[in-house]
C-alpha cells in the first residue's frame, strides 16, 4: 500500500520500530507504534515523544538585496502578521491568505540573521513555494529545502533530553529559533511544536537524520510517536489542522485565530492592510463573523468526528454548524472536538446537539484549549 508513496529519511527506522504505516499527504507515515495511540499520547504528555515531521516543507526566503528587513517587509504583503517587528531568532505563526480572506496555508516563520526560515504543511509545500516565489519575484528568492529532515521532540522532558545535544536549548524561550551545529552540519532548532507541550523542532540534513533520531531514542524518557497521537495531542491543545479546521474558505477571524494578527496589522495599526483579503478580514475584526470555530465536548464516551452536523435543539431541524475535528482526548478523559457554529451560539457552555449514527447527542461548547499549554514563555 505504501510502496508508491514518498518516504521520509526515517522510513526504514519506522519499519524497524514496528510502526504501522499509512498514506498521509503523499508520504508513507507512521500512524502508531506497538504501544498504541493511547500510550503514545500519554507518554508525550508525561515525558518526551519523538515525531517525524519530515514530510513538511522547509523554505528559506532571502531578499535579492541581501537585506533581511527587505525580506520581512516583502513577506508581510502575503500575510496579516507583523514580521517587520519580529526580533532576530524569533518565530511566529503565520497565515497565507487569499483575496477572499481565506487561508491558503498556516505556517511557521522565523526571522534569522540573513533570511526567513519557513515551515509549511506537507500537502501545500509545492504550491506555497511557487505562490511565494511568483508573488515576490522582483524582491526575493525562495530556496526549497524539501530534502531536509524535520523532527519534533515534545513533552516536559524534552528540554532535558535535547540539552544533551545542544546545551543552548535550555535557555531558549517558546518560539525562539536558532541556527546551531551537529556533527559538523547546520541545524535549525526551535522551541516550538504542535502538541501543546513544551518541546523542540529540529531541522537537519537527511543523511544524519536517522542517527540523530536513534540517539534521541536511546534516552529512557523518549519514545517514537505516530500520527494518531499527534492528532489527539493537537486536538486537546485546540490547534487547527489545515484541510480540516481551516482552509481556503475560512478566514482567520472565523477560525478564532485573531490572536495571530498583531496590533500593527489590525485596523488602525501602523501597517494595517496591505495583504490579500485585508478588506474582508479587517471588517470581520471590527464587526465579527456569522460563524466561528469553537471547542466542543460531546456527552458520553463516543467521539464525534469530522463531518458530523450540529443542530440548535434535539429536533435536529435547524443546522447551525459542523464538526471539523474530533476524537477521544486521553488526557482530557473523554471525547473532544472542534467545529464551526453560528456566532450567537459560540459562547462557552452553550448546549448544542450532534447527529451521530442516527442518534442525537448533546454537545457543549467548551473553551479552548481542552488541556492547558505547557510552553516555556
Amino acid at each position: 500500500m505504501t510502496e508508491s508513496l514518498l518516504h521520509t529519511p526515517l522510513y526504514n527506522l519506522h519499519i524497524s520500530l514496528g510502526a504501522k504505516m499509512v498514506p498521509f499527504a503523499g508520504y508513507a507515515m507512521p500512524v502508531q507504534y506497538p504501544k498504541g495511540v493511547m500510550e503514545e499520547h500519554k507518554h508525550t504528555r508525561q515525558k518526551a515523544g519523538l515525531f517525524d515531521v519530515s514530510h513538511m516543507g522547509q523554505l528559506r526566503l532571502k531578499a535579492k538585496s541581501g537585506s533581511v528587513e527587505a525580506a520581512l517587509s516583502a513577506f508581510e504583503t502575503l500575510v496579516p502578521m507583523d514580521f517587520c517587528g519580529l526580533a532576530e531568532n524569533r518565530q511566529r505563526y503565520a497565515l497565507l491568505t487569499n483575496e477572499q480572506g481565506g487561508i491558503r496555508d498556516d505556517l511557521m516563520v522565523a526571522r534569522q540573521k540573513d533570511d526567513l526560515f519557513i515551515v509549511v504543511n506537507a500537502a501545500c509545500k509545492e504550491a506555497d513555494a511557487t505562490y511565494i516565489e511568483k508573488a515576490l519575484i522582483d524582491e526575493c528568492i525562495i530556496e526549497r529545502q524539501f530534502d531536509r529532515a524535520l523532527l519534533a521532540l515534545q513533552g516536559p522532558k524534552a528540554v532535558e533530553v535535547i540539552s544533551q545535544f545542544f546545551p543552548e536549548a535550555a535557555s531558549m524561550r517558546f518560539m525562539d529559533c536558532i541556527m546551531t551545529r551537529y556533527e559538523g552540519q547546520d541545524i535549525t532548532l526551535s522551541r516550538s511544536g504542535y502538541t501543546g507541550e513544551d518541546g523542540y523542532e529540529i531541522g537537519l540534513p537527511a543523511e544524519i537524520a536517522e542517527s540523530f533520531a536513534k540517539a534521541l531514542l536511546s534516552h529512557p524518557d523518549v519514545e517514537p510517536i505516530g500520527l494518531g497521537a499527534r492528532d489527539s495531542l493537537r486536538l486537546e491543545a485546540g490547534l487547527c489542522l489545515y484541510g480540516n479546521d481551516i482552509d481556503s474558505t475560512t478566514t482567520p477571524i472565523e477560525a478564532s485565530l485573531i490572536w495571530a494578527i498583531q496590533k500593527a496589522r489590525r485596523p488602525g495599526g501602523v501597517r494595517e492592510n496591505g495583504y490579500p483579503g485585508a478588506e474582508i478580514i479587517s471588517k470581520q475584526i471590527q464587526n465579527g463573523t456569522k460563524r466561528v470555530r469553537v471547542g466542543l465536548q460531546p456527552e458520553g464516551r463516543a467521539p464525534v468526528r469530522a463531518g458530523v452536523e450540529l443542530f440548535a435543539d434535539e429536533t435536529a431541524q435547524e443546522k447551525i454548524g459542523i464538526v471539523t475535528s474530533g476524537g477521544f482526548g486521553p488526557t482530557f478523559g473523554g471525547p473532544v472536538a472542534m467545529g464551526y457554529v453560528q456566532a450567537p451560539l459560540s459562547e462557552v457552555n452553550t448546549q448544542l446537539f450532534a447527529s451521530l449514527r442516527g442518534k442525537i447527542v448533546p454537545v457543549t461548547v467548551h473553551a479552548l484549549p481542552f488541556i492547558p499549554a505547557g510552553f516555556k514563555r
